[in-house]
């Protein structure tokens, strides 16, 4: 969807203020929403990409005034509420009012061994990729209602093939529970005035993680 986080390209919002090497939390609560939604996501209601959907789709007056952090707690509110772990009014009133559902969750032990293996998302598909290191492609012009990995600042732009990963979980699919749908993903590689036009800084170049149903050939 064409939401509040697709800020590429957009004015208006000031410059970016870059933070400080290691600087990760500004509060003790931000840890505890990145270890809740680590811990509540090991239940394997949702996928990764309905979590970032949950974030990306929140409303722009909510979105824009929002911290990160603030964000992403709002987000796991909504998958809570919405996959019926937590009621709204027990949200309302702050504390459980009746027996919640036993799931399965992150426990601190686990945590080191679980975050080092990671969670592949590469998957095998019969047929072989359309595209090539070096080919040129342009992006198709797309406004979907639901989840997608193409920014807004990159639709209908022309760029050229950098790198091909191998078929990978196809987002737009899986953030609303359709199936792994896998697809090839590549990295495209655009010039800045491809996207931004002859005002974007001489040698800008932006490079996105784009799947193949996002690509023609140019």
């Amino acid at each position: 969807m064409n939401g509040a986080a697709d800020l590429g390209g957009m004015m208006g919002f000031g410059p970016v203020a870059p933070e400080s090497d290691g600087e990760y939390f500004h509060a003790e609560w931000e840890r505890r929403i990145l270890a809740l939604t680590l811990a509540v996501g090991a239940a394997g209601r949702w996928s990764i990409d309905a979590s970032r959907h949950a974030r990306e789709s929140l409303p722009p007056g909510v979105y824009l005034t929002s911290s990160y952090y603030a964000i992403w707690a709002t987000a796991l509110e909504r998958l809570l509420v919405e996959h019926g772990l937590v009621g709204a009014d027990e949200l309302a009133a702050g504390r459980s009012l009746r027996p919640g559902e036993p799931v399965p969750v992150l426990d601190a032990a686990r945590v080191p061994a679980v975050l080092a293996a990671g969670s592949p998302y590469d998957r095998p598909v019969a047929a072989p990729a359309s595209f090539g290191v070096g080919d040129r492609v342009r992006t198709r012009v797309i406004h979907p209602s639901g989840h997608t990995r193409l920014p807004r600042y990159a639709r209908g732009k022309a760029g050229v093939v950098a790198r091909v990963h191998g078929a990978h979980v196809l987002p737009d699919s899986s953030a609303h529970g359709a199936g792994e749908a896998p697809q090839w993903l590549y990295s495209v590689r655009f010039d800045g005035r491809e996207l931004w036009g002859e005002g974007a800084d001489a040698g800008l170049a932006v490079t996105i993680e784009a799947w193949e149903g996002y690509l023609d050939p140019a």
